[in-house]
């Protein structure tokens, strides 16, 4: 049996939600306004088809407005720039989410900054990056968040901890230690090129495993009673031919070791969409009061 708790992403993601909700009811109640989500999906990933679809099944859930915009792979960068145009420009609209990856003829990076940084409910825009570097209010890349509402359902208090953050992306790696920087922990970025990467992991008190290798992360690099969230969602064939996920830590080694583990699936996953949604609705509120 394992002896580390396991953090249950789905019930946490399911009281995110609840919340939302309660505060999409009481927007509706006060001030009359029904805050609205505009998803755009370029193509026909079917990863990305099936996220785009739960992310507007979890909108309405939520009691708010799901716009979704279906373009199709041969889409031009203009085509795309002029649909977020009128997209920053409606009222509707509180939040707009571009899902990636985009076509190769279209320019991610000149997307990402064409959304209006008040409806960067992904966090992604240059101006949220800053806000969140310099400790500012800002709209906060939603893994990251969940990450971090994980982390404290486990321990409220994260003030002091030693964190190492393995992975530097732009989408997880940076935001997640800037929020843990933003809770007081003293925090560690670890990557490919770090020397002795299992002696700096073996420090931590808390552990973001977000580097994309499945099941990199072993028992012995893990610190005994140490808080473990695994970001990583990695399909590998198993002994019998079939596929499934597994994270980027070993999870049956270290959850001997840990004090608390996030599964996979299970565990960082839902508290993603959960996170949007509550993105969406402080979008919602901020673009009220500016009004």
């Amino acid at each position: 049996m394992a002896a580390a708790r396991v953090i249950d992403g789905k019930a946490i993601a399911a009281e995110v939600r609840r919340s939302v909700a309660a505060e999409v009811e009481q927007l509706k109640n006060e001030k009359g306004l029904t805050p609205g989500l505009a998803v755009v999906l370029v193509g026909e990933d079917p990863a990305s088809q099936v996220y785009v679809r739960n992310k507007a099944r979890q909108t309405t859930e939520a009691g708010m407005r799901s716009f979704e915009h279906r373009l199709p792979a041969s889409t031009s960068e203009a085509e795309l720039l002029s649909l977020i145009d009128d997209l920053n420009r409606s009222k509707d609209m509180h939040g707009i989410l571009v899902q990636l990856p985009l076509p190769p003829q279209i320019d991610t990076r000149k997307v990402i900054e064409a959304i209006d940084p008040a409806k960067d409910v992904d966090g992604f825009h240059p101006i949220n990056v800053g806000r969140l570097s310099a400790g500012e209010r800002s709209l906060v890349p939603c893994t990251p968040a969940g990450c971090i509402i994980l982390a404290k359902s486990v321990q409220p208090e994260l003030r002091g901890l030693e964190a190492v953050v393995i992975g530097r992306s732009n989408i997880v790696g940076k935001p997640v230690a800037q929020l843990l920087l933003r809770e007081d922990c003293t925090v560690t970025v670890a990557h490919s090129r770090t020397r002795d990467l299992p002696g700096v992991v073996r420090r931590a008190d808390l552990v973001v495993a977000a580097v994309g290798r499945p099941e990199m992360v072993r028992g012995d690099w893990i610190k005994p009673g140490a808080i473990v969230i695994d970001v990583g969602i990695n399909r590998v064939e198993g002994p019998d031919g079939k596929s499934r996920l597994v994270g980027d830590v070993a999870y049956e080694e270290v959850a001997q070791v840990a004090g608390a583990i996030t599964p996979v699936p299970g565990g960082v996953g839902p508290m993603t969409i959960a996170c949007l949604l509550k993105n969406t609705v402080a979008a919602a509120r901020d673009q009220i009061a500016r009004a």
